[in-house]
């Protein structure tokens, strides 16, 4: 496997950089040659990725191209998701992604690899691999069973049988019966998502000429969603997840992605002070911006439902909390702010914590179900309103926050602190949420049974290898 080289190329959103990062590892640790490219802004964010592989036949390498923001009139370091894009700049943000197609090209007529692993937004990918005879795969950040979600609700009319927008209807052609409103799938009217949408349709028809899809999953938590895919939309998929198990110790755990900004001792001597599956955790991971309102209504429901918690906030939703809240639940031991970046999988790791409120990304999730906690779906925006029926409904290890809709602009707004409050008491509290957390302990194991030698994501891993490596003796 040595002479196995295969290039991955991430799209910038922490999202889809984290789980890329931890595949490269994989890859790397099973002898074959990796490399990232990535551009100035995001390259620090593999150090500690290069670093996991230096004892490896081949150390992970990172290619560095440029972003053209300046080109263009974008701000400075507008790759990076710590400062996201404007509505108003989205589509001289894609145009900015389109200009890379060069240099990626010119690294794969240099490099010679075995193979491209692309992220979806990159639909230009295919093309490329084409053109240099080496299979494109292509990894878009979710599961089976949104992806067959998707393809299910592209197929029909949802307006012919439904009189409004809160109706439900049942999505046909599935394993189960999943059901959604017209609010909760995915609108782009405005005009600045005009560009976006011509993205997101060229990315879906890129994905079927590609190679294949490799997701981060595995068989055991949507096994009839695996077959679905391969089977019956006829797609070639690969589950080798969840790779967030690649991290092991809490040193990895509590810094990937980045640096948190709490002290992982502070936060492991606080989650230890308390009772096991009595803490809630609360993020809605990088890219939902939770307004003013909704963060207030966070608060008092939090406070009004008496449960410990961790509760991740960006910077500059701190003075938007009521006044006092931080004392008092710092002072009563209730409650833990984090302001920015927090480690997640330490957290969620961790025996103290019972429930997760979540976006429903499908990092999270997995990473909710490797920690084996009981969840609260708060979908805002892409596949989570998919990602979250799968939660409540499939594997049946959390509870909806109610009746919210679908943005475009990625905002979480309009629950109030009643609702909040009840969705945290029945994951945490009584036989119920119980329940819950016993369905995902059994999930968790799978999980972990999963990448281990024999498991269904390391055979899965051995054929998508053996796949590659024969891709160019077949074609």
């Amino acid at each position: 496997m040595a002479n196995c080289h295969v290039v991955f190329f991430p799209f910038m959103a922490y999202g889809h950089t984290i789980p890329m990062a931890d595949m490269a590892v994989l890859l790397a640790s099973r002898g074959l040659k990796t490399t990232i490219i990535t551009t100035p802004t995001n390259a620090p964010r593999f150090s500690r990725s290069i670093q996991k592989t230096i004892n490896y036949d081949h150390q992970m390498e990172l290619h560095i191209i440029q972003f053209k923001d300046a080109e263009l009139g974008l701000p400075a370091g507008s790759e990076n998701p710590d400062q996201p894009v404007s509505d108003e700049l989205l589509s001289t943000f894609f145009e900015a992604i389109s200009m890379l197609q060069e240099p990626v090209e010119q690294f794969i007529r240099e490099s010679h690899p075995n193979c491209i692993v692309a992220d979806m937004f990159y639909p230009w990918s295919t093309e490329i691999a084409a053109k240099f005879n080496i299979p494109r795969i292509v990894f878009n950040g979710t599961g089976f069973f949104p992806q067959c979600v998707a393809n299910a609700v592209g197929l029909i009319d949802h307006a012919k049988n439904v009189q409004s927008d809160s109706e439900l209807f049942i999505v046909p052609h599935l394993p189960h019966e999943i059901k959604l409103t017209r609010k909760q799938l995915p609108h782009f009217e405005s005009e600045a998502f005009k560009g976006f949408l011509k993205v997101l349709i060229e990315a879906m028809e890129a994905e079927v000429k590609s190679y294949g899809v490799i997701f981060n999953s595995f068989y055991e938590l949507e096994p009839e969603y695996v077959h679905h895919y391969r089977e019956v939309m006829n797609r070639k998929g690969w589950h080798i997840g969840p790779v967030s198990l690649c991290n092991r110790n809490t040193e990895d755990k509590s810094e990937r992605g980045k640096k948190s900004s709490i002290d992982e001792h502070e936060c492991l001597k606080w989650m230890e002070s308390k009772a096991p599956d009595s803490v809630v955790y609360v993020s809605f991971g990088t890219i939902v911006k939770v307004t003013r309102s909704q963060v207030y209504e966070i608060a008092m429901g939090l406070e009004a439902c008496n449960e410990y918690f961790i509760w991740v906030i960006k910077n500059e939703q701190e003075q938007w909390l009521p006044e006092g809240f931080q004392e008092r639940t710092a002072a009563n031991g209730k409650g833990l702010v984090i302001k920015g970046w927090a480690p997640q999988v330490l957290i969620l790791d961790h025996e103290s914590v019972g429930g997760f409120v979540t976006h429903c990304g499908w990092n999270s999730v997995l990473e909710g179900v490797t920690g084996g906690v009981a969840m609260v779906a708060w979908p805002v925006m892409a596949e989570q309103f998919y990602n979250a029926k799968l939660v409540t409904d499939v594997l049946k290890i959390g509870v909806s926050i109610g009746d919210v809709e679908w943005s475009a602009t990625a905002s979480c707004d309009g629950v109030e602190r009643v609702a909040i409050e009840k969705a945290v008491a029945r994951v945490m509290g009584g036989e119920e949420g119980d329940e819950m957390r016993r369905r995902a302990q059994v999930l968790k194991e799978k999980a972990t049974a999963a990448v281990k030698e024999g498991g269904s994501s390391y055979s899965d891993l051995n054929a998508f290898i053996q796949d590659i490596k024969t891709f160019k003796s077949d074609s």
